[in-house]
């Protein structure tokens, strides 16, 4: 139970600090397909797309990961999302090295399982209760 309580606060905390990220820009989630109904993917250099979403979440792009098959892609891959934007990264999991590469680069991180729009309209929900 406290695990679970602990989980919860995490998970809250980071999507806190994704929330003013996603008004600076765009949210991206790992994903397994190319629309907003697919399942979030477990872990996002291995994602095999990525899809970029505004800050009212609507989807923009669907991208296919150019480097998943790349061995050691973290950095290579939390550089692509930079370039394109990315404020806020959503996927499964993030290894402990791409998940500093991103916070490094400004982009905030937020592990979730779910389908791709749930997981945009929580980082949204979030930014809103913290205007509030």
């Amino acid at each position: 139970m406290k695990t679970t309580i602990r989980f919860v606060f995490a998970v809250l905390a980071l999507l806190a600090g994704a929330a003013g990220a996603a008004d600076k820009g765009m949210i991206v989630v790992a994903a397994e397909g190319q629309t907003a109904e697919v399942s979030v993917s477990d872990l996002v250099a291995r994602a095999p797309f990525f899809l970029f979403f505004d800050g009212t979440g609507k989807l923009l792009e669907a991208v296919a990961n150019p480097y998943r098959q790349a061995g050691g892609s973290g950095i290579t891959v939390a550089d692509f999302l930079a370039r394109k934007g990315a404020a806020v990264v959503v996927a499964g999991g993030f290894g402990p090295q791409i998940a500093d590469e991103m916070r490094g680069k400004g982009i905030a991180t937020v592990p979730f399982k779910g389908s791709a729009r749930d997981a945009v309209k929580s980082v949204l929900q979030s930014r809103n209760t913290d205007k509030e």
